[in-house]
């Protein structure tokens, strides 16, 4: 077993000791017997689409605690680094980071998601123009291998290979066990600046001048994201780290976040509540249980305004059926669940964003711009270097029009974003042939690992995983 380095001795030997002891559960596993992790939390919309009978083959599981690995090991202010156990929420690793002025360089906006589920899963948020994704300031993984091996990968050790192809392997190449990431200094307040767009033409070439100049309108540009409500009505907000702050707002109680952005041009945030501001209100699908009602929300308790609590009431309906259910009893049209992330190229925003409103209707969107952070490309997920993108974030669901089945509208989209020259996160149901995926997501390159981190296929497959959703 290989180490994770930077450690005090103590709490070396602590960490050692829980990578033992999961080593040897997971070598205890018998062969054959797929394996799942015991998290209490999922921030993942797959469902299982391809049932497996009881008492067929992967109808069992293995369950592995990984309960030792969901806290920050050690934070170094110095250094500006922290070592993080692979299940540990951002929630989590944020409240270890702030007291020391410090924060991850990409925060997911959702407080539940965990740091490995990130950078095997991908994470973006309002300053990844400037840092990339979560895994672009991971310097160590330490990982269980699917063939059983923990191993830690940098990028330059005998584990490159592993260390640049982890990025969207989504666990089937192994999980994180402990990592390195860099750190960035942060000011008590976040100034926030709202730019009305009245065409995403315009909103796209003022993300494009912000990506070369670094700030808008004299506004400097630490953090930047934006919400289309339609073509004609989009917002970027631009924000800045600041010492000071005139008034503060709060998101956490009877006001809503996102929809201060049609109400003012400028606001003031405790950098805490700048980094959860979407979660509240799980951005604004919370409006789907009536939370965005003033009596409903002032009688909805406010630790339960959480986006985990939504999550689990949406997994609830999906496992019953409830609101499939009442549709039909209405003679109401199916709905489809469209729930995606797709990258598209800036200079091609405009033609998505269009495209959405024509096909899909549904609003708002989340628009977030983001760039890689170095020149290589990572193996899983390649996007060009230097190139700028906008992610477009889109969560709920759709009628399905007369005749058509489920799939018609994310079947549409995947095929407009490669159109456009785009990636879609894999998070959530993927309908793309095994031909077409592994085109998309470097098969070949994925085969290689598979076959030196997980000969034996202990662990399930990508395309078994984000398609046929095993």
């Amino acid at each position: 077993m290989t180490g994770i380095s930077g450690l005090p001795p103590a709490k070396l030997a602590a960490h050692e000791a829980a990578v033992a002891r999961l080593h040897a559960e997971y070598a205890a596993v018998p062969a054959g017997v797929p394996v799942r992790l015991a998290k209490p939390t999922s921030n993942l919309f797959r469902y299982n689409r391809e049932k497996t009978a009881p008492g067929q083959p992967g109808s069992e599981r293995a369950t592995l605690d990984v309960s030792a690995f969901s806290r920050v090991i050690h934070v170094d202010p110095g250094a500006r680094t922290a070592v993080v156990g692979g299940m540990t929420t951002y929630e989590d690793l944020v409240d270890a980071t702030l007291p020391h002025q410090l924060m991850p360089m990409v925060v997911p906006q959702l407080k539940t998601i965990t740091l490995g589920g990130a950078v095997t899963g991908l994470g973006i948020e309002s300053t990844s123009l400037w840092h990339g994704l979560p895994h672009e300031s991971v310097t160590e993984m330490q990982i269980l291998t699917g063939d059983g091996r923990v191993v830690v990968a940098t990028k330059d050790n005998e584990h490159s290979d592993l260390y640049y192809g982890f990025p969207n392997s989504y666990g089937t190449l192994g999980y994180t066990l402990a990592l390195t990431i860099e750190l960035m200094p942060v000011k008590p307040y976040v100034h926030l600046r709202h730019f009305a767009f009245n065409d995403p033409d315009s909103c796209m070439a003022a993300i494009a001048e912000i990506a070369a100049a670094g700030s808008y309108h004299g506004h400097r540009a630490d953090f930047l994201d934006g919400v289309a409500f339609s073509v004609n009505e989009l917002y970027l907000t631009v924000g800045a780290f600041s010492d000071k702050a005139p008034w503060l707002s709060d998101y956490t109680g009877q006001q809503i976040y996102y929809q201060s952005l049609r109400a003012s041009r400028e606001d003031f945030l405790t950098v805490r509540d700048y980094i959860w501001r979407w979660d509240t209100d799980w951005f604004w699908c919370s409006r789907a249980f009536g939370v965005q009602h003033a009596a409903l929300r002032r009688l909805w308790p406010r630790r339960y305004r959480r986006s985990d609590v939504y999550r689990k009431l949406v997994a609830a309906d999906q496992k019953y059926g409830l609101t499939a259910a009442l549709y039909q009893r209405r003679h109401q049209p199916p709905r489809e669940m469209v729930v995606q992330d797709v990258e598209i190229p800036v200079g091609r925003g405009d033609e998505f964003l269009r495209f959405f409103e024509a096909n899909v209707k549904m609003a708002p969107v989340w628009m977030c711009p983001l760039r890689l952070r170095g020149d290589r490309t990572w193996t899983l997920y390649p996007m060009k270097p230097d190139e700028v993108y906008v992610n477009w974030g889109f969560w709920g669901t759709v009628p399905l029009p007369p005749g058509q089945a489920d799939g018609y509208y994310n079947r549409m989209i995947e095929a407009e974003v490669s159109g456009l020259d785009g990636h879609k996160s894999l998070y959530s149901s993927a309908f793309y042939s095994e031909e077409e995926f592994r085109r998309r997501y470097n098969g070949a390159a994925y085969d290689k690992l598979k076959a030196e981190y997980d000969g034996d296929g202990r662990l399930l497959t990508l395309y078994d995983k984000c398609v046929r959703g095993r």
